[in-house]
């Protein structure tokens, strides 16, 4: 889980007694209800109150305290609002009852979502979790240029699995902050969206189902390209960045970007990386291994590019493999890119990233070059691994 950040001090919020001799007895019974703790009895006196007196600013105020109190933290500042609505005898009062509540809730969210993390079971987990949200969202609430609250509030929702609800938080964050993070957040949010939304108009065939996700995918490219203007270097948003573009079928506009990044800043792995991906599923196999060397050169433990350079040279060698079969010419020149294959996807493995598709993909290279032994041991790999 993420970690969460805590307020390490909190002022204490003290009800002081306002002076009875110019007030109503309804207001004067509702203080001493306060003071000595019976809020029910309290609010019931300023309903009365507010029945007689509907502009009654003190009423209003009281009825907000109580609510937060009570830890009704909406409640709190409706009320506090028709205050306000009235005049300003108790906007001091007022704010530092936000904040107070601010820093509450927002301590109270850190805690239920430590134990969140403590806990082994997972209906518990859950459930702090949303306990954890529910204070965040209070949080915000009373101090809506809150970044912190924001944050944690976004990383409870995807917790929760509720990236919908995500959204907003993390808008709200771009628009106060903005980090490299929010943004590669929202985008992501966005084009997993619009790819889950395209897979049920691939089984339906429903074709709002179509518009919708390439609605979604304009969301996360518009957001995307103002993370990358911000933090060009970022290699999350330009990841996520050209996934939006081939899904939203711009991959022109995806190459284009990603070549004059190259252009501009020559040693920039992520561009390099970037553009490597584009020209790989544009089948252009020389242009591509071109730009995942360089990656490589930049930092020779990129993994990323190390892995789509194995890639790069295995599927050129089948393409070579297949035009040769089709024009019936005998001919081993693919395996060559077979060999060259080995050792950069060999290398992946050792940095301990595995799945059943890549040994499936191992097994089929060793099989092509004729090594038997390597070529059964990874497919029953592949095995294990499903």
């Amino acid at each position: 889980m993420k970690k969460l950040f805590v307020l390490t001090s909190l002022f204490a919020m003290i009800f002081g007694l306002m002076a009875f001799q110019c007030s109503s007895t309804e207001m004067t019974s509702a203080k001493m209800y306060i003071n000595n703790n019976n809020y029910e009895k309290a609010k019931e006196s300023l309903q009365k109150e507010i029945e007689k007196n509907p502009s009654s600013e003190e009423a209003f105020y009281l009825l907000g305290f109580i609510a937060g109190e009570e830890g009704d933290i909406p409640t709190m500042l409706n009320n506090f609002n028709k205050a306000t609505k009235v005049g300003t005898k108790f906007q001091k009062d007022i704010q530092q009852n936000r904040l107070y509540h601010w820093a509450t809730s927002f301590n109270k969210g850190v805690a239920f979502y430590n134990r969140a993390s403590k806990t082994t079971d997972t209906d518990s987990t859950m459930k702090f979790i949303e306990l954890a949200a529910t204070q965040f969202e209070y949080s915000t609430l009373c101090e809506p240029d809150s970044i912190i609250g924001y944050e944690n509030l976004a990383y409870a929702y995807m917790t929760m699995g509720e990236q919908d609800k995500a959204v907003t938080p993390l808008k709200k964050l771009i628009e106060v902050k903005g980090s490299a993070e929010n943004y590669a957040m929202l985008g992501e949010l966005y084009l997993n969206k619009g790819i889950e939304i395209n897979n049920e108009f691939l089984k339906d065939k429903n074709p709002q189902d179509s518009v919708r996700a390439f609605g979604y995918y304009d969301q996360a490219i518009s957001v995307l390209e103002k993370g990358r203007d911000i933090y060009p270097d970022d290699s999350s948003i330009l990841l996520l960045l050209s996934n939006s573009y081939i899904n939203a079928n711009k991959i022109d506009i995806a190459v284009d970007a990603f070549k004059a990044g190259v252009k501009a800043e020559p040693e920039n792995k992520y561009y390099r990386y970037n553009y490597g991906v584009l020209l790989l599923n544009d089948l252009k196999y020389p242009e591509a291994e071109e730009q995942f060397k360089k990656a490589i050169e930049i930092d020779p433990e990129y993994t990323n590019a190390i892995y789509n350079l194995g890639v790069t040279y295995f599927r050129w060698g089948l393409e070579m493999r297949d035009v040769a079969e089709k024009q019936e010419i005998e001919s081993d020149d693919y395996k060559e890119k077979l060999n060259l294959a080995l050792p950069y996807l060999e290398k992946y493995l050792e940095s301990g990233e595995e799945d059943a598709a890549l040994w499936e993909l191992m097994g089929k290279i060793y099989a092509n070059l004729g090594m038997t032994e390597k070529s059964n041991d990874a497919f029953s790999k592949a095995d294990a691994l499903r």
